[in-house]
């Protein structure tokens, strides 16, 4: 549901996001140049990326927090300072980055964060030029086309030991009612357990990220991530990417809550086989799903909440 449409708030809008826009356009011209060194100094220029990085996402999490008034309540296992992981999560709208960056920041990672992203986000003035040049994994949703892309991305983390928080959304999508209903089909179709309030998860690119970064020395843990929201009366319904850079009072005037509950796994305790770490995701999605549930009841108990 829209927050406002007050002439108002998109002009406070335009005034806190156009001086990131245009550092946006600095940072990416500093990537830039950056990219004919990678060949020859691939640790350095993904040093100095990931300082590019943090310096960028720093900014956009503070109009978030600070400007807009986001109280974002994180749970579940301390993560360690400084460690290097493979991070899934579910995916409900834009704000999720936030809510993983507000993790990563209190764990020193926030500027080694990289994401899967669909390679249809090159084509977004400013931001998709970035990821590019920053090295994320762009993909799309054909595997036998990613597999190059993914083989390189874990080639390097693997060969150069860099640092990283290495992100997946692994239902793919962003979670819809329509989209859940194919989902609840789909498993009734193949016999699967269809996890409450989230999308059956993909798992071949879960399989093969740790199957790849098992040989990093490293990269320790897989981090699960679960992210709730409410407005009001409404389970999981977060704002809107405008709502979350022009309106102010996001927790209190507009009656968002946010929250991210986090696990963590020692990747020398998940199965060696393909096999065993599907049926380990999926076997994690439906306790995320029951955690989301306890979630959504003791929001109910404080303001009356319906699901979405």
């Amino acid at each position: 549901m829209p927050v406002t449409n007050a002439p108002v708030t998109h002009l406070r809008g335009v005034a806190l996001t156009l001086p990131w826009l245009l550092y946006l356009f600095v940072a990416d011209t500093v990537l830039s140049l950056l990219l004919p060194l990678r060949p020859l100094a691939p640790v350095f220029v993904y040093n100095a990326s990931s300082r590019v990085a943090e310096t960028v996402w720093a900014w956009i999490q503070a109009i978030f927090e600070r400007a807009n008034g986001a109280d974002i309540v994180c749970s579940g296992d301390a993560l360690p300072d400084g460690d290097s992981a493979i991070v899934v999560a579910n995916h409900v709208s834009w704000t999720d980055f936030y809510m993983i960056q507000a993790l990563a920041r209190r764990t020193h990672m926030l500027g080694r964060c990289r994401y899967f992203a669909k390679r249809q986000l090159r084509l977004v003035p400013f931001l998709g030029w970035g990821l590019w040049a920053m090295g994320m994994p762009m993909v799309s949703r054909d595997w036998l086309k990613d597999k190059r892309e993914l083989e390189r991305v874990f080639s390097g983390i693997v060969r150069d030991r860099l640092p990283t928080w290495l992100i997946s959304f692994s239902e793919a999508t962003r979670f819809t009612k329509r989209r859940y209903d194919e989902s609840r089909a789909w498993c009734k179709k193949m016999d699967k357990p269809q996890p409450m309030h989230l999308l059956y998860p993909r798992t071949k690119g879960f399989v093969a990220t740790v199957q790849h970064l098992r040989e990093a020395s490293h990269v320790r843990a897989v981090y699960d991530l679960t992210i709730a929201y409410q407005q009001s009366d409404v389970f999981q319904a977060a704002p809107s990417f405008w709502e979350t850079l022009s309106a102010g009072g996001l927790s209190s005037r507009c009656g968002f809550k946010f929250h991210v509950h986090a696990r963590c796994f020692s990747i020398d305790s998940l199965p060696q086989t393909d096999d065993g770490l599907a049926q380990w995701l999926e076997d994690r999605w439906v306790e995320k799903g029951k955690w989301l549930e306890a979630r959504r009841k003791k929001w109910a108990d404080d303001h009356g909440c319906i699901e979405r």
